[in-house]
């Protein structure tokens, strides 16, 4: 497949759903030993600013998207070059997002097994969706993609 065949589907939701779906699923069956007294109190308030971060990091990218109507769909062929505004802080901010929601809900819920999911996720959505985006980027918009992937990191 090219990077500019639009065939296939769109991992990167399916990867973060199954993910928490497994990190529940894993949690109840083989509940794993969390950390206790104030820094717990600590990582849950971490886990809700994360969770902020999330939703900042959503509306933000998804209405820059929006307004200079370039595709949300992972397999879509981008209209526009986004470099400003959450897209200038990481190269992919929906998918950081994603990642953040399962460290996020790992640290309210106490959970280790959300936290090594989030990494597994991002592997996978680098592999499955970021890696073929990239080559996607390259070929519509060159060099300006290119300087842009310089500048800018694919995660933070």
């Amino acid at each position: 497949m090219t990077a500019t065949s639009r065939h296939g589907i769109p991992w990167p939701p399916l990867i973060y759903l199954v993910a928490i779906i497994v990190g529940v699923a894993l949690g109840l069956f083989y509940p794993l030993p969390w950390i206790n007294g104030t820094l717990a109190d600590i990582l849950f308030a971490v886990g809700w600013i994360c969770l902020l971060g999330v939703a900042a990091l959503w509306i933000s990218a998804i209405r820059m998207m929006i307004r200079a109507r370039t595709t949300l769909n992972p397999k879509g062929l981008p209209e526009q070059l986004l470099t400003g505004g959450p897209f200038g802080i990481s190269r992919n901010p929906i998918y950081l997002a994603n990642t953040m929601l399962l460290i996020g809900i790992g640290l309210i819920v106490g959970s280790i097994w959300f936290l090594l999911l989030a990494f597994v996720a991002a592997f996978l959505t680098t592999k499955l969706a970021i890696e073929f985006e990239e080559r996607t980027l390259a070929e519509r918009f060159g060099k300006r993609y290119r300087d842009y992937a310089r500048r800018v990191r694919r995660w933070i």
